[in-house]
């Protein structure tokens, strides 16, 4: 009879196993006594709470191990001695400096919470920084709140107790291959647990889960608070120093440059339904009707659906993204947030009442809904919409139906498509919908039965734009036998733009541009403009559109708007970049550093050296814009003016 081989290292496997588990335990503790705590500004059933308790363990699982790494790597390590007593003895004051002082934010929420209204993230330092009496405040919260100080204590010897339970075994392993070749394997094997767990997930993802996607399990934004540790919320709000507060001039000159608040109560109120497209990564480059007049040799266009329908819309030919990725073009588009360097979701401050489309049209008696084929919460989007209060939001579960999954992302775009479309025929109107493409994504890959339908073109995205557009074709075709259809805005743009191929696109002032196309079947709006327009303009212009009557915050402008003037302001190549009239400015976050002329979106002639009023004018409305940004931003301003 073979006998197995012991697994070496058995004992410190499983003390490391307990002490990791202890971290768990004791997260649900702190997130039982924040929610105790707070009872009165979250209410929360004990079955809701077991609910947020549950989702609650991802984020934990990021915290404990940022905050364990060096413990975890420094347990497994082959050294031959980590048994030995000193060494064990290295590892408690480790773990428990770590955990402790890592727990304690979450013990500081408990009473915090309630000046502030969400879990304390980075930015506590900012507003700390100034202060010059920190010690009196300490012991003044030390005296007020001294019973949060000794559930803390009481904790934390309960803690160290239940350590001190499991020890591991002194003993002396020989240094064999067996021993390291063991050791390795398991070394990896904690590794690649701990890259997903730090991620959020095992699955194929754009980024980590950040703070907004606490949301997506909540229909009341509160309740993600309890999702959420404060950990967490520190260490994934670290290092988003770009969000901080400028004093260019007086906050009522920054508002009266920056018209933070529009006004269009001059059309006649009516309430069509709108349904608006963000189109994954859909480049203005890609589409033919945007490029008629650009004069780039041998151009070729994917779009021969979307710009027929071009021709019977309104279009902006000079349309730009505000942001970089796809979460910052649904910020930028539905509430008229940009994102610069860091983007405003992923910052301490999107857990906010923010005014948008979303919620003016609910005020107005829109049903609203938010459509994504990708599995629910990806990239973010499910939080975001729960908090902007989209009615309801359809993804991947909603469609329930695996047959038409591309394998990666989520349901192809045609098939999807059609299920939006009679999806809104069961609704209540008038409506206010969202969808957002998936298909025009890497891998860049088509269902098998188009293999060879669409051009390849000439860089990888191609031929999926030109399946998107396939899509947006049948769409219509459905859309056009629904009985809301008639009376019903369709408004498509892009998140942003994808791989570039024409060396005009490549230029740095050519970036990041994206198609914005408004279509009635009444052909009410029509032509082709070509001023500047941007994401953030879409949500002023539909309630124009809609003849809104009252005031509403929006940095962009109604593109209807002939008295205002066309702008652009974006990020890119490291600087704040705002186009408007004949110059285009960038601008270090202090200082202009470039003025261009309008046409020369290569910026190859800075005329720093040529300034004159109009320029000048330019660097202060920049500077204007950046100001009441931040301070809206961060003082928690973006809901109703």
């Amino acid at each position: 009879m073979v006998r197995a081989l012991p697994i070496l290292r058995q004992p410190e496997y499983k003390a490391l196993l307990y002490r990791i588990l202890l971290a768990y335990v004791f997260y649900f503790v702190a997130r039982t006594l924040f929610a105790l705590y707070n009872s009165d500004l979250i209410l929360v059933t004990t079955g809701e709470f077991l609910k947020l308790a549950w989702h609650g363990l991802a984020f934990d699982t990021t915290a404990i191990l940022y905050v364990n790494g060096l413990f975890i790597i420094l347990s497994v390590l082959p050294t031959g001695f980590n048994t030995h007593h000193g060494y064990q003895t290295g590892l408690k004051w480790l773990y428990f400096v770590t955990n402790l002082l890592a727990m304690a934010t979450n013990f500081v929420d408990f009473i915090y919470y309630r000046y502030i209204f969400s879990r304390t993230t980075v930015a506590i330092w900012d507003s700390l920084e100034h202060e010059t009496n920190k010690s009196a405040l300490f012991s003044n919260f030390l005296i007020n709140y001294w019973h949060v100080f000794a559930l803390f204590f009481v904790m934390a010897g309960l803690w160290i107790w239940l350590y001190n339970r499991v020890k591991v075994p002194a003993h002396t392993h020989k240094r064999n291959w067996r021993y390291f070749g063991s050791s390795t394997a398991a070394l990896g094997v904690v590794a690649g647990l701990a890259v997903g767990g730090i991620r959020g997930d095992f699955k194929k993802s754009t980024r980590p889960i950040n703070l907004l996607d606490a949301n997506r399990y909540v229909t009341d934004v509160a309740h993600a608070d309890i999702v959420l540790n404060t950990p967490f919320a520190i260490i994934r709000t670290f290092g988003k120093t770009s969000f901080k507060k400028v004093d260019f001039m007086p906050q009522e000159m920054a508002e009266k440059l920056s018209l933070p608040v529009k006004h269009y109560p001059n059309r006649p109120t009516i309430k069509p339904n709108i349904v608006l497209f963000i189109l994954e990564s859909y480049g203005r480059e890609y589409v033919g009707s945007f490029n008629k007049d650009r004069n780039i040799p041998n151009y070729r266009g994917y779009t021969p659906f979307i710009d027929s329908l071009a021709t019977h819309s309104l279009i902006f030919t000079e349309g730009y993204a505000n942001g970089y990725k796809s979460i910052h073009g649904m910020s930028s588009i539905l509430s008229g947030v940009p994102s610069f360097k860091d983007a405003f979701t992923s910052s301490p401050y999107p857990r906010q009442d923010i005014q948008s489309l979303v919620s003016v049209l609910k005020d107005e008696g829109y049903y609203t809904a938010f459509f994504h084929g990708a599995p629910n919460g990806s990239m973010g989007f499910l939080g975001f919409a729960n908090i902007l209060g989209f009615d309801r939001y359809f993804g991947k579960t909603e469609y329930n139906n695996d047959a038409d999954f591309d394998g990666v992302w989520g349901i192809w775009d045609e098939p999807y498509f059609q299920y939006y479309a009679k999806q809104m025929t069961r609704m209540q109107r008038p409506f206010f919908t969202t969808v957002f493409s998936v298909s025009s994504h890497e891998p860049y890959e088509v269902p098998d039965q188009y293999n060879g339908r669409f051009p390849k073109g000439d860089v990888n995205i191609h031929q999926t734009i030109g399946y998107t557009d396939h899509a947006i074709r049948k769409f219509f075709e459905t859309a056009k036998k629904q009985p809301w259809y008639q009376n019903t805005i369709f408004v498509i743009v892009a998140d942003h733009g994808n791989t570039i191929y024409y060396d005009e696109y490549k230029k740095e002032g050519m970036k990041n541009t994206v198609p914005i196309m408004f279509f009635t079947p009444s052909e009410a709006f029509t032509g082709v403009n070509h001023d500047y327009a941007q994401q953030i303009d879409i949500y002023p212009t539909l309630l124009d559109m809609i003849g809104y009557k009252k005031p509403f915050r929006s940095w962009g402008r109604s593109l209807l708007d002939t008295k205002s003037k066309p702008f652009v302001v974006k990020y890119g190549a490291g600087y704040y970049q705002f186009m408007q009239g004949d110059y285009i400015c960038t601008f270090d976050g202090q200082k202009a550093v470039g003025f261009y002329h309008r046409d020369d979106k290569g910026y190859t002639k800075n005329l720093i050296g040529q300034r004159n009023s109009q320029m000048d004018s330019l660097e202060l409305r920049c500077k204007a814009f950046l100001q009441d940004y931040m301070y809206r931003v961060i003082d928690k301003k973006l809901g109703k003016p």
